[in-house]
């Protein structure tokens, strides 16, 4: 019994290439297994693709309850290329008994990398001094002093997997981190070297917030007017993470007033971002995708392959979202079924 992939068409250029390079796609071959990149795009993945695949690995599409509508035999697995699932109805793939996965390990050195290279780059006013020689305006220089990062203090709001990468990258710099995260134990504090306390407290301490939570009801909007306010004037925010975590209207009216120094930032709440933010030179800008690098394209394609075929195996994949389908039937006897046939298809190789 076949077990097919289908790829989301947004890896695709106008070519037909692909355009993150080498994705790990070797290892669905090696596994026996066939796939192929879809044949059309739409914003969310389609009834029409469910139906047709055993697993997808996708990367922009949204998966949504609609997804589903009149789907009898779902994907077993969805396979997201990143670690965002703010667009994926989660409820909606546990009733089709569906698991969905992301790659927090491919993801991991990268967004800390980029992150780091993001704060670098506000403290160091990069961008503008890159405009200063552009526009031979070398006379400006003194205007662009820049701040360094030897002995600050940064905080975090969220210290997962990525921001513990990141704090491990800082420590060289012999910095100070702060951070809230109530998902985050003690014991996991002390072994990152992290100070855990209220998100007022962090924006009240740091020289710099850096936003690495995902993006919930709960977070969203958390970095609002109240908590820019207890900033120092001198502190900066990057938001690397999701766009709306910030409310952009209070962290424009932040920087404009001087409430802080300045922002670097990788998303918005609106992409592409189309407002005041564009004329500010106390903001650098990336258009979500400062960590897109060969790492990553190989670290989350890996990623989402051996989840696809772990589960076309037999077996649990990691990085699962949805925890809860782990308990249902549907899924469970799906599950089994791929075992079954994977140790028949062993049985009958063996001479």
């Amino acid at each position: 019994m076949t077990f097919t992939v289908g790829i989301s068409r947004d890896f695709l250029d106008a070519e037909g290439n692909n355009v993150w390079g080498d994705i790990g796609l070797a290892g669905l071959q090696e596994a026996g297994l066939d796939w192929e990149y879809m044949h059309s795009s739409a914003e969310a993945l389609t009834p029409e693709q469910m139906e047709r695949y055993d697993a997808i690995l996708y990367a922009a599409p949204a998966v949504t309850a609609s997804s589903f509508d009149g789907v009898a035999n779902p994907p077993l697995i969805l396979a997201r290329f990143g670690v965002g699932f703010d667009a994926v109805d989660l409820a909606a793939c546990t009733r089709a008994g569906t698991v969905a996965t992301i790659t927090p390990d491919g993801a991991r050195g990268p967004v800390a990398t980029a992150t780091l290279s993001m704060l670098l780059s506000v403290f160091h006013h990069t961008v503008m001094k890159d405009r200063l020689v552009r526009e031979e305006s070398w006379d400006l220089r003194e205007t662009f002093m820049g701040t360094g990062l030897t002995g600050k203090t940064i905080g975090f709001l969220g210290v997962g997997n990525t921001g513990g990468e990141l704090i491990r990258l800082l420590q060289p710099f012999n910095v100070r981190c702060v951070g809230h995260d109530p998902y985050c134990s003690p014991e996991r504090a002390r072994e990152l070297g992290v100070e855990l306390m209220g998100l007022e407290d962090v924006a009240a301490t740091c020289d710099a917030l850096i936003v690495m939570a995902v993006l919930t009801e709960t977070t969203r909007h958390i970095i609002n007017a109240e908590i820019l306010a207890r900033m120092k004037p001198t502190s900066v925010v990057i938001n690397m993470a999701r766009g709306p975590i910030i409310d952009e209207k209070d962290l424009i009216s932040a920087l404009a007033n001087g409430t802080i120094a300045g922002a670097g930032l990788d998303v918005f709440e609106e992409e592409p971002v189309a407002n005041e933010l564009l004329g500010m030179e106390n903001v650098t800008l990336s258009p979500h995708c400062l960590s897109w690098t060969d790492e990553m394209s190989v670290g989350n394609g890996s990623s989402c392959v051996r989840a696809i075929v772990n589960v076309a195996e037999g077996r649990v994949p990691e990085f699962v979202i949805n925890r809860d389908v782990l308990e249902t039937s549907e899924f469970n006897e799906r599950l089994r079924s791929r075992a079954a046939l994977n140790t028949t298809a062993a049985r009958e190789v063996v001479p």
